[in-house]
């Protein structure tokens, strides 16, 4: 993208978001942990070179992945992941330390949709790089179609790399400590549908919603939503309008922050505190911690997600 929006970023390593988590994990519950919070491309982005994405070009520690989480299970030695993104090889690396391969099994990997910063890491577990062996991929009918259809992905199926098992929307999935529950919501739906996730563990419950056109065009009331549950984790790529300078952001439909924040407004503190804002543009102030965009969503309540952080379930 062409952009001439400017944001400051300030290193925070991953070793200091994961030591400031916000919420604390007992030991033996499952529990959330994030492994990246950018919008598809990441940041910086491909071939972005203007001044906000400049300093993750200069440095390495404010760099983020596309989004990404994974759900651990100590009691049962489980881990599951939420999302096949470009950086996988990194995030798995960050998920082997959280939780140990040869310690904790990887169960399965759930995918939302079709578009690249959340499927195209299935190529790492290919012939050409892992050699993987039947790793279950959970995938709603048109988006398993699209896999077992298309290359690369085809062979993937066919080399039994991965396994993939058919999703139906509001059909639960059943780990021994989780419960895992699609559920549609529109989005641009050129390969594959969308859905996001509801991921149920033995005291509390998740929304996990990382692409979605406006709330206004969904049937589910996205404040009755965040009610029910006690972790939202929103779809939060573009913070206001004009982010993308002379382009036209109704061609984007997604809900900028500041209309989530609007849309929920009348929650009680309570409720605003279980916002988890994730899937961040580029372009995205709250990239930066320290921006005054990223202290306003704080004050008002809401969280931002980081790199790192656990949700104990």
């Amino acid at each position: 993208m062409s952009l001439n929006f400017k944001i400051s970023i300030r290193a925070i390593s991953f070793a200091a978001l994961t030591f400031f988590s916000s919420t604390l994990v007992a030991q033996a519950d499952p529990y959330i942990f994030i492994l990246g919070v950018a919008q598809d491309a990441g940041f910086p982005q491909s071939s972005c070179f203007a001044r906000h994405c400049m300093p993750g070009w200069e440095d390495k520690m404010l760099r983020r992945g596309a989004t990404s989480l994974a759900v651990i299970d100590p009691a049962a030695k489980s881990k599951v992941l939420f999302e096949a993104t470009p950086q996988l090889p990194s995030q798995l690396y960050e998920l082997h330390n959280e939780a140990p391969d040869g310690e904790y099994s990887l169960d399965g990997v759930f995918l939302t949709h079709a578009h690249i910063g959340h499927y195209a890491g299935l190529m790492f577990f290919g012939h050409e790089a892992q050699g993987a062996s039947n790793i279950p991929v959970y995938a709603m009918p048109r988006m398993a179609k699209f896999i077992r259809d298309n290359g690369p992905w085809s062979q993937l199926v066919t080399l039994k790399n991965i396994e993939l098992k058919d999703l139906q929307n509001q059909q639960e999935n059943n780990f021994p400590n989780i419960i895992v529950t699609p559920f549609l919501v529109p989005h641009r739906d050129e390969f594959s549908e969308t859905v996001g996730y509801r991921i149920e563990g033995p005291n509390k419950t998740a929304i996990f919603i990382p692409d979605i056109n406006k709330w206004d065009v969904w049937e589910q009331d996205i404040a009755e939503l965040v009610r029910s549950v006690d972790y939202a984790l929103l779809d939060a790529t573009f913070y206001a309008d004009g982010e993308l300078g002379n382009r036209d952001m109704s061609q984007i439909p997604h809900p900028f922050v500041s209309q989530s924040m609007d849309a929920l407004d009348h929650l009680t503190p309570a409720d605003k505190n279980k916002v988890w804002f994730i899937h961040l543009n580029h372009t995205n102030p709250l990239l930066n911690s320290q921006s005054s965009e990223s202290e306003y969503v704080r004050s008002q309540g809401y969280n931002i997600a980081a790199e790192g952080d656990r949700l104990s379930l």
